[in-house]
């Protein structure tokens, strides 16, 4: 336990700095909390180039005694989540599909990686995001092996700015549970945002 409290701390001189922060009122992160029911877990999300192969940004979903996304430097928004400097608050199975769909079209695959975890090693992930700060352009993949670094169960993992590295590193995890999404939407995706919007309905 002490080992994972020495991890928390850590990460508070690692933060990112530079980016515009968003702080949500605590009346709204109350009332969006999401309690997923089944097993904790940490959820890596890959955003795969179908041409080049290459990674284009990467997301943290994260369930512990609640459910939310670490979206470090995201373009991904929805009016009814309350956010905090780059984490998402109420993610429930709905707000999973959405981000997936927005990312996910003919220029790009998701990539989804699914790793077990104590409640301990979850809540010390998220508490982790949670005070990381907003995270600049260009910087998801870094801020999410600065909040997994020293973690245990994922010293394996490498400190990168590349999705395609940190994916990879994901893959060697034991038993990672990995799924490829696919779809044939157009390449814009602005549309997609506008018509996740305009469904209010959280569940």
């Amino acid at each position: 336990m002490k080992r994972l409290f020495f991890a928390l701390f850590a990460t508070l001189w690692l933060s990112a700095c530079g980016a515009e922060p968003i702080w949500a009122p605590d009346e709204a992160v109350a009332k969006a909390r999401y309690e997923h029911v089944g097993p904790t877990s940490v959820t890596l999300y890959t955003v795969m180039s179908t041409r080049s192969g290459a990674g284009a940004h990467a997301g943290l979903l994260i369930n512990g005694s609640e459910r939310v996304l670490f979206d470090p430097a995201g373009t991904w928004r929805h009016p009814k989540l309350p956010e905090r400097n780059d984490v998402h608050f109420g993610i429930t199975p709905k707000m999973v599909d959405f981000y997936i769909d927005y990312h996910a079209r003919e220029t790009y695959d998701v990539v989804e990686q699914t790793i077990m975890v104590s409640p301990e090693v979850a809540d010390l992930i998220m508490a982790r995001a949670k005070v990381y700060g907003a995270v600049p352009k260009a910087n998801c993949t870094i801020a999410i092996s600065r909040v997994l670094d020293g973690v245990p169960g994922f010293e394996s993992l490498p400190m990168t700015w590349f999705p395609k590295r940190m994916m990879e590193g994901f893959a060697d995890l034991q038993g990672v549970q990995t799924r490829r999404v696919t779809d044939d939407d157009a390449d814009e995706n602005h549309g997609v945002l506008l018509v996740q919007a305009g469904d209010t309905r959280l569940r």
